[in-house]
Order: C-alpha cells, then sequence, then structure tokens
C-alpha cells in the first residue's frame, strides 16, 4: 500500500488488488429445467427472493412442483468456476400452460442475479426460453409486466389481452372443469349492487317481515371502464392491475 505525496488517497499494489468475480460469458449459459438438476433449488430460490422476499419453504414448495408437464421453471446457469463447484444460477423464468390456448404459455417471475444486469442476460434468458417452448410445439408466449415495456418491446413482443394461466395441469381434469377457476384480472365496469326492491322477500309465515338487506359495498379493486373508443391500455397506460391492485400491461408474441 502507499499513500500519494499531498493526497489523502490510498493506493493498494497490484498484487494486492481484490480480485473480481469474472463475468460469464454469454455463449457459455445453459438452460434447464428446475426439476433436473434439484441441487440448485436452494440457490435459485435465493436468486429469485432476493427480487421478491418470501418465505423460503413457500419458495422452495413452489420450485419443487416444476415438470415437464408445467408449470415448469427454467434456470440460466453460469458454468461452475471450478470443476468441484456447482453451475451458479444466474436467471429464472417460469412457463405455465394458459386456459382455452393449447399452443400458447404464460411467462412468470423473470430475474436476473442483480450483479449481472444490463449486460444481456436477460434477452439471453428470454431467447432461451422461446427456443425451449418452439421445441415443444408452442407458437405463442404472454407475459405480463409493470415497467419493463420497452425491454420486452425490444425483444419482439407486443400489447396483448389478459390470459389466465394455469398452476397445475392434469389430463383427468376437463376444460369445463379448469374454466371455473377465476380468469386473469381485466378492465371492469364499476359494480353495481343488485336492486332489492324488485323482488319479493319470501315472508315468514307469522311475525312481521325482516327488513331488506343493505346494498353490497363497491369492490376496492373494481375499475373503471376505458373510454369509448380507446384500447384497455397503450405503451404509457394500462387499465388492468394485478392482485394488489398495481397497474399491469399485458404483452404477448409469436415464436
Amino acid at each position: 500500500m502507499t499513500l500519494s505525496p499531498g493526497s489523502t488517497e490510498l493506493t493498494l499494489e497490484p498484487a494486492h488488488q481484490p480480485e473480481e468475480t469474472p463475468v460469464p460469458s454469454l455463449a457459455e449459459l445453459t438452460l434447464e429445467p428446475v426439476h433436473c438438476r434439484p441441487e440448485l433449488l436452494d440457490a435459485c430460490a435465493d436468486l429469485i427472493n432476493e427480487q421478491w422476499p418470501r418465505s423460503r419453504a413457500s419458495r422452495l414448495h413452489s420450485l419443487g412442483q416444476s415438470s415437464d408437464a408445467f408449470p415448469l421453471c427454467l434456470m440460466l446457469l453460469s458454468p461452475r468456476p471450478t470443476p468441484e463447484a456447482a453451475p451458479i444460477v444466474v436467471g429464472h423464468a417460469r412457463l405455465s400452460r394458459v386456459l382455452d390456448r393449447p399452443q400458447s404459455l404464460l411467462v412468470e417471475t423473470v430475474v436476473v442475479a442483480r450483479a449481472l444486469r444490463g449486460r444481456g442476460f436477460g434477452r439471453r434468458l428470454m431467447e432461451g426460453l422461446e427456443d425451449f417452448a418452439q421445441a415443444r410445439g408452442f407458437r405463442r408466449l404472454h407475459l405480463t409486466t409493470h415497467d419493463q415495456l420497452q425491454f420486452y418491446a425490444h425483444l419482439g413482443y407486443h400489447l396483448g389481452e389478459p390470459v389466465q394461466g394455469l398452476v397445475f395441469t392434469s389430463r383427468r381434469l376437463s376444460a369445463t372443469l379448469l374454466r371455473a377457476f377465476p380468469r386473469a384480472p381485466s378492465p371492469r365496469p364499476p359494480y353495481k349492487a343488485p336492486s332489492v326492491t324488485a323482488q319479493t322477500a319470501p315472508r315468514a309465515h307469522k311475525g312481521p317481515s325482516l327488513p331488506p338487506p343493505p346494498p353490497l359495498p363497491e369492490p376496492l379493486t373494481s375499475s373503471l371502464p376505458p373510454p369509448a373508443g380507446l384500447p384497455p391500455q397503450s405503451l404509457l397506460e394500462t387499465q388492468y392491475q394485478d392482485l394488489r391492485g398495481c397497474p399491469i400491461f399485458w404483452m404477448e408474441k409469436d415464436i
């Protein structure tokens, strides 16, 4: 260590400078389903929880549901730094089947390690999962985003309509039963309480009649319908919301 004359800056000698973690080459990255590499479950859970904190047990349980029958979790892996070490999980994305659209998949939980963002790893992850889906006969991908519209637009995605992803797939369940599950959020007109004056309440055989029940309150998540003639979303604003009430943009791409 040397101290420059007339300066308060410390300079480390080259031999003592800390070694930086090498950035993996994009060409060396591989994409593998998490259920094919169970030894990497913990590392994958840590990567996702860094972006979206959640119970570790819950996260591991969700990842453990990955299978070739979908939903399926894909990991973007960097080559192992040493022959004895395991590959490094640098990205993740989840693919689910879409209700009533047998050739579509819903892409969720897309994340890249913070230290590697802005270096092309997100593009490599998306291009890899597109090849993965196309090789298995799928022709369209759907996704939602809060603030990454430009990123996905550069990859060829455009604004689309909401779809319903299936959290599980079973040949024993009919399409009629699956349609009974809640669908994706979409713009809805303000909720109107049902009129109680147009119907006659059944009267008891004896005693005074009960007063009509109070009107139901409007749900907190209801949103105003889009203006007539305008689409429900654009690259600047959207009428769609997620389960927490935050605005989301629906996008899709043919592959």
